[in-house]
């Protein structure tokens, strides 16, 4: 999340305020970084530049008088007064104009694969299990269950894009219609570009179009590669196209933050590092084509298991947190009973975690990471994300148990502290989600009182 900025939120040390406590009154008091409004939006998440285009002109969030600093472990801020500001901003004159300005990117936007450890990247068990999955790709007709079995526990970065296209249904099994039908399915996707993304000014359209370009720049803010307007427009054509052809729900505020690991992984065929950095532009056009469409396909296949979290009313996600709440009171009742003594109800934390798919708990780089399990989990996003969830917050019963009142119970809930998490964490996360399954997901009354 960005950091407080203290002109905004106008708090006062000294001042004794009421706490609030209902959910109402902390609603009215408290600002989420990510439901804000336009005028809002300008100052928190994009950098002043005389521009002529609404989404060049978010292009990376700031807070004044406030640098991060990249530590080897973490990352800190520093505030710096005035004076030292000058002293680095002459130095900096010189050195910009020898070397490229790269922006230092804060911990919990780097894309990269990494472990809290410290680890090295590849181990020697790693490359025995790269070969196995390349092994299995070459073959005339992948072995799709095989290849869940060894994506489970996550999938090498060099052979993940095309793991993914085949875990969610977007490649065929046989290698040699492979090419084939990425060339059909690519024509098609821009075909629709062709038939339908000029009707985003129509009266009919408008809204959609306008909702989805706000939301846009809010998507991954701290990322540099998300703020070029090349990347946003990516993302607003296959948003719009999506919601074009699912009438039932159109497009919902969420579903762009279900575009983002996609695209990065899609990316990373032709990235070998930084990504985060990584200048769009720089790709042949064909190229920046086929990531689109590939990044359209599978967030489709995605979608289309769990479209009933999107529709009116959104009644999948009130059932998953229902489910949620109801799982959780069996595996730590004191965890539960604690909610209801503090008066927080699941569905004002829950429901993010549902809508967004844990995208807003989790760093970029860990999502990844899950949902190479995901798709390797049969109903990996409807039905095995519930029990990650339940797997999320039992982790963190000691600080909630720690809690005594709603606001700060709330506040902890919305800002868990998963910013140094790698994929140890992440794999500790699935095993103790795969064991809540295990006993609970063929026992439904182990878990309905």
């Amino acid at each position: 999340h960005p950091p407080l900025d203290p002109r905004r939120h106008r708090l006062s040390l000294n001042s004794k305020s009421k706490k609030p406590s209902t959910f109402h009154e902390f609603a009215r008091s408290t600002n989420d970084a990510w439901d804000i409004d336009d005028e809002e939006d300008d100052g928190m998440f994009s950098l002043k530049q005389p521009s002529s285009s609404p989404v060049q002109s978010r292009s990376m969030p700031q807070t004044p008088c406030v640098k991060f600093i990249k530590a080897p472990e973490e990352t800190e801020v520093v505030k710096s007064c005035s004076d030292a500001q000058l002293n680095v901003n002459a130095g900096m004159l010189v050195k910009q104009q020898s070397l490229p300005v790269r922006p230092v990117i804060p911990l919990v936007a780097r894309i990269s694969d990494q472990n809290a450890s410290g680890a090295p990247p590849m181990t020697v068990r790693e490359k025995t299990r790269l070969d196995k999955f390349k092994q299995l790709l070459a073959s005339p007709n992948t072995d799709l269950e095989e290849l869940r079995k060894h994506s489970w526990s996550g999938i090498p970065r060099e052979v993940r894009p095309v793991t993914w296209r085949l875990l969610s249904g977007y490649l065929p099994a046989n290698r040699e219609r492979r090419d084939l039908v990425l060339q059909r399915k690519r024509e098609e996707y821009f075909g629709f570009i062709e038939q339908y993304y000029h009707s985003r000014t129509d009266e009919n359209h408008r809204d959609t179009y306008r909702q989805i370009h706000i939301d846009i720049p809010r998507t991954n803010p701290l990322i540099p590669l998300f703020q070029q307007p090349l990347v946003q427009e990516v993302f607003e054509r296959i948003l719009f196209i999506w919601a074009i052809r699912h009438p039932a729900s159109g497009y919902v505020q969420g579903i762009n933050d279900l575009v983002t690991p996609f695209f990065v992984v899609f990316l990373s065929e032709f990235v070998e590092e930084d990504v985060e950095n990584f200048e769009m532009a720089s790709l042949p056009q064909d190229t920046q084509r086929n990531i689109e469409a590939d990044s359209f396909w599978c967030m489709s296949k995605l979608l289309d298991g769990i479209q009933d979290n999107y529709t009116f009313a959104q009644p999948g996600i009130q059932i998953k947190v229902k489910a949620l709440e109801e799982l959780v009171s069996r595996i730590d009742e004191d965890v539960h009973v604690h909610f209801q003594k503090c008066e927080v109800e699941y569905l004002q934390f829950a429901f993010r975690w549902m809508n967004n798919l844990l995208m807003r708990e989790l760093p970029l780089r860990c999502t990844i990471r899950l949902w190479d399990t995901y798709q390797a989990e049969s109903e990996g996003f409807s039905h095995f994300h519930l029990y990650v969830c339940a797997a999320f917050l039992i982790k963190w019963r000691k600080e909630i148990l720690s809690m005594l009142d709603f606001q700060s119970l709330l506040m902890l809930l919305q800002n868990l502290p998963t910013i140094h998490w790698g994929n140890e964490e992440v794999g500790l996360l699935l095993a103790e989600a795969y064991r809540l399954k295990y006993m609970f997901a063929d026992a439904p009354s182990h878990y309905k009182r």
